[in-house]
């Protein structure tokens, strides 16, 4: 049974992306919000815009990774772009508890890959190769377990 009395730590994730399991050592952006429409009649006599809810805004989402020998899926889905056409996938991010077990459960549907950064190299640096993946998403559902 979980400790309910403290929250999740975020450094206990995993990542599904429709390709093999690599670990990622970040993942953000999973941002949504909405746009406010603001309205007034002529004839109100309240003298302030009325708010209402408008179109809802997605972030396209970054993950990060180390980079490893062979490793080209990436590039392999970010070339599927072709006149006008992209394989889309459906990503899977879960905070884990301590024993393994997803606790929350984002499920990000029709994503697919933006921009590609390759790492930085530097000379006098003493840090692991980590690669940028930005991802375009067509919403997300969360799903708190207990």
């Amino acid at each position: 049974m979980p400790n309910m009395d403290f929250p999740l730590p975020k450094f206990h994730f995993s990542v599904s992306w429709g390709g093999s399991k690599i670990a990622f050592t970040e993942v953000s952006g999973l941002n949504r919000e909405m746009d406010v429409i603001e309205h007034r009649v002529g004839s109100s006599p309240e003298f302030f815009k009325r708010k209402m809810p408008g179109l809802q805004k997605l972030s396209n989402i970054t993950l990060k990774r180390g980079v490893f020998i062979g490793d080209n899926e990436f590039f392999q889905w970010y070339n599927t772009v072709a006149l006008n056409t992209v394989e889309k996938r459906t990503i899977t991010i879960s905070l884990l508890d301590e024993n393994q077990q997803p606790r929350v459960v984002w499920t990000v549907k029709d994503c697919f890959i933006v921009s590609l950064k390759c790492t930085d190299m530097k000379s006098d640096a003493n840090e692991a190769a980590i690669d940028t993946v930005e991802i375009a998403n067509h919403g997300f559902t969360v799903e708190y377990k207990s």
